[in-house]
């Protein structure tokens, strides 16, 4: 088996097998592809079934000169994972990766907002043009309903259930889930709907994607990013932010407000309450309010 048909079995199998994500799947084979790039460039001529843990070994040694623990660890789990495949299918009985460790990284805390950083990034939209609607709603949306920015610019007209207070969300692995809205992110949408969107010319194939771009297409997440950038430097924010900023924002500050962190799993799509547990750790002020309140010996 040579590399190149080793790695479209394996994006078959994370698309199919596992439903992976597009941006996860691409991960994943860049991981691979970094270490073919290495065997090119040290000359060896080694396939997939007969790379040996020492050759995989020398490749984590030499990209640990040259990148941060945490993409060291990135990479390491790739790996993993491309060789469990082959074991999963029968190509190989070992995994040259079994006794590489990753680095040690701790756990990075999510970067969040206040509420009046979020006020002032969304007073600051510029609503004499027609983007400005369209950019407001799409704000309060990724704040109000803790969206990733895949999930934002995927969203449907079929999507909202406004008379029940729920939007259908599409997340990784095309997995869906209902997810809350408030009167207020319903009142941001309608407006765009009602005095954008109605007037624009919709491109074939794109009728029922919620916010559209001027040609009438659906927006790309780089546009979103540069939306959100451009608004951090207008109001001299001074923190680097990005749309996954107000998915952290939506669970800190519920979870703030003592919300229960099930409810805030299942409404961010976490497949795992441990996931969701990293809010635990951006804010602590509320516990002792919560101890004082349900603890029989307060």
């Amino acid at each position: 088996m040579k590399w190149k048909q080793a790695l479209q079995d394996y994006e078959h199998y994370l698309k199919i097998e596992r439903g992976l994500a597009a941006n996860s799947i691409k991960n994943y084979i860049w991981d691979v592809e970094k270490l073919i790039s290495f065997l090119e460039e040290n000359t060896m001529v080694i396939s997939p079934i007969s790379i040996d843990k020492e050759t995989v070994q020398r490749f984590v040694y030499e990209i640990a000169t040259s990148v941060n623990p945490r993409s060291q660890a990135r990479t390491i789990s790739g790996l993993k994972s491309f060789f469990n495949y082959l074991n999963f299918e029968d190509y190989r009985q070992d995994n040259p990766m079994d006794l590489l460790e990753s680095p040690k990284i701790g756990r990075k805390l999510p970067d969040t907002l206040s509420e009046e950083d979020i006020n002032s990034l969304i007073a600051a939209i510029d609503l004499s043009k027609p983007e400005g609607e369209r950019n407001r709603a799409m704000l309060e949306t990724l704040y109000g309903c803790g969206l990733r920015v895949t999930e934002l610019i995927h969203l449907k007209l079929s999507d909202l259930f406004f008379e029940e207070d729920f939007i259908k969300v599409t997340g990784k692995g095309d997995k869906q889930r209902f997810v809350p809205i408030s009167e207020i992110n319903k009142k941001y949408i309608t407006i765009y709907q009602r005095e954008v969107r109605v007037h624009q010319t919709i491109q074939k194939g794109f009728e029922d994607i919620l916010f559209l771009n001027r040609r009438g297409k659906q927006l790309t997440r780089a546009m979103i990013f540069t939306i959100i950038k451009q608004l951090a430097l207008q109001i001299d924010l001074g923190k680097n932010i990005s749309p996954h900023t107000f998915r952290h924002s939506f669970a800190t500050h519920l979870l703030k407000n003592g919300a229960d962190l099930r409810a805030i799993q299942q409404m961010l799509g976490h497949e795992s309450i441990t996931t969701t547990e990293v809010y635990m750790h951006v804010d602590r002020s509320h516990l002792a309010d919560v101890m004082n309140k349900y603890h029989p010996r307060k």
